[in-house]
């Protein structure tokens, strides 16, 4: 076959044409790199024929030292992850059975028999429960480390492994005690969630700091390149670095003249791309496929290099648990659950926010009251503020706070209105002069917050929803942010767990759309736990 000289493509990258070996990449391929997203490589296995580029290339190219490739970092992620179940599993198994001794008093004759059938039995029950993890999907390199899959299929295959337990007990007549198996499962549930949730912690630790990261050719438009770029910089926990791009020809005319990451080639580019970098995924976004057929030939591309395929559907802000992948006659189709409004607003999201507001009121009222007491020890003020909000369907509402300000906080409003640091329709100050000494402390950890408790037992709001709006910023709303109204504001939200007054305000409007169309009631519970934290940590707080 003739060779094909090779092609420059934006950024300064020289790269073969499409069907070049990667042998024909010389020293002189060199792209031009941003100082926030560093060109890298990584070993990793190569396409047939491809030879390994010798130091000198990697001292010409300026790449930093070789790594073991991330599938196999992972597989080592996934032998601790089983290992600290195995100890789990082992410790539960002792728990559970010296519990039970100490409540039948093994010395007596009559227990004795039992407790020597439950130590024989502990070891065929956990090595059971193992195999249900594996079976069930728990130690899968792709559910580690984010969102709910892991915790869902780890109590999942728990279940599982009750069921199984049950079932031998019952055909083989072995009277293994009921109390047992429940305190087993149980416990041994708690504290595989627990571990699962401290190993995800290191997991976050080891991405944000570069030592677990995966590094990503994108395959998109230009204009798909810069959200891509800006979602997998805004969630640094995930892992991914942008290390460079792949443009479709059709598209390289909408290229800036200075890209925000390097662009490496065209479509048929992609392997060249992944071996120069060291990449270990090839993330499809917006552009980068226009048929079945383009997304096929990449995934051929990418068959016999240890790299990851990751499309985005252009389901943006749609829940997990709301897509459902189905193939009907070879063709996949994506079903997509309809918006969660009417559950989000619905008896049982009430019922929950009555029974928290009314458990937190109990047990916060002497903290309440020691504040309510300090601000008027301050200056004599009222304690409470009111202000005007939109809530539900567009009704206004009175809404209470502990002031924080000086009393004349509103007539003051005209000599900060320059200050404003918030975009949109907003008005932040972070270093606002109207605000009190104490004001200060209370809005670090948002304790001026906690009166709206008094707004949730109303009716008036909800303990998670959406940020409630002031009057003037629904006047400016455009038609799709209008969404936020169909269901009461919250006392804590998205906004409030991922940034609080650091969000921008087209961020956190998007938060809240997206927690009004995929409300579930464990999400609230997970973004109240998250909520304690962010509140102790005071981040993002003025």
């Amino acid at each position: 076959m003739t060779e094909l000289a090779p092609r420059t493509v934006r950024h300064g990258a020289t790269l073969p044409a499409a069907g070049v070996a990667l042998t024909d990449l010389t020293p002189s391929v060199h792209p031009v790199r941003t100082a926030s997203v560093p060109l890298a490589r990584k070993p990793g296995p190569r396409a047939p024929g491809a030879q390994a580029p010798t130091a000198q290339q990697d001292a010409a190219l300026d790449l930093p030292p070789r790594r073991v490739p991330l599938a196999r970092r992972l597989s080592r992620v996934v032998a601790v992850v089983a290992l600290c179940d195995v100890l789990v599993l082992a410790l539960t198994a002792f728990i559970a059975v010296s519990f039970r001794a100490r409540l039948d008093g093994v010395l007596e004759k009559d227990t004795y028999l039992e407790f020597a059938l439950l130590s024989g039995m502990t070891p065929f029950v956990f090595l059971l429960w193992l195999v249900c993890l594996a079976l069930g999907g728990a130690y899968a390199r792709r559910n580690l480390g984010g969102g709910t899959e892991e915790f869902r299929r780890v109590a999942i295959a728990s279940l599982m492994a009750v069921g199984a337990v049950g079932t031998v007990s019952f055909l083989s007549r072995s009277n293994i005690s009921r109390g047992y198996v429940i305190l087993c499962f149980a416990v041994g549930t708690v504290l595989l969630l627990s571990t699962r949730y401290a190993v995800r912690k290191v997991l976050h630790h080891l991405r944000q700091t570069g030592r677990l990261h995966a590094r990503v050719v994108a395959v998109c438009s230009p204009t798909a390149l810069d959200e891509v770029k800006a979602s997998l910089e805004r969630l640094s926990w995930a892992g991914y670095t942008l290390v460079g791009a792949c443009v479709p020809s059709h598209h390289l005319g909408e290229l800036s003249s200075e890209p925000s990451v390097p662009i490496l080639g065209g479509s048929d580019d992609i392997v060249a791309a992944c071996e120069l970098t060291g990449a270990d995924t090839v993330l499809v976004a917006g552009g980068g496929h226009t048929s079945s057929q383009a997304l096929r030939r990449i995934g051929w591309q990418l068959e016999t290099l240890d790299v990851d395929l990751v499309v985005v559907p252009g389901l943006i802000d749609v829940a997990g648990p709301r897509i459902h992948m189905r193939q009907v006659g070879g063709l996949p189709l994506v079903h997509v659950d309809k918006p969660q409004v009417g559950r989000a607003g619905g008896l049982v999201k009430r019922i929950f926010d009555v029974v928290v507001a009314s458990a937190m009121l109990v047990v916060l009222s002497p903290l309440m009251a020691l504040i309510a007491l300090a601000i008027k020890l301050q200056d004599g003020g009222p304690v409470f503020y009111r202000q005007t909000r939109s809530g539900r369907d567009g009704g206004t509402f009175r809404m209470l706070k502990f002031r924080s300000m000086v009393v004349d906080a509103d007539r003051r409003l005209a000599e900060v209105a320059a200050m404003n640091e918030a975009d949109g329709v907003l008005f932040k100050v972070k270093d606002d002069p109207r605000i009190t000494r104490l004001g200060h402390f209370l809005r670090k950890f948002s304790l001026d917050e906690l009166p709206q408790l008094v707004n949730v037992l109303s009716g008036e709001m909800s303990v998670v929803g959406p940020r409630p709006p002031l009057p003037a910023e629904v006047e400016d709303y455009p038609v799709d942010m209008h969404r936020r109204l169909l269901v009461r504001p919250g006392l804590t939200g998205l906004w409030q767990v991922s940034g609080r007054s650091d969000l921008s305000f087209d961020e956190a409007v998007r938060m809240d759309l997206y927690y009004v169309d995929n409300w579930s009631l464990i999400g609230d519970v997970i973004i109240m736990l998250k909520t304690v934290r962010a509140v102790l940590l005071g981040r993002g707080a003025y």
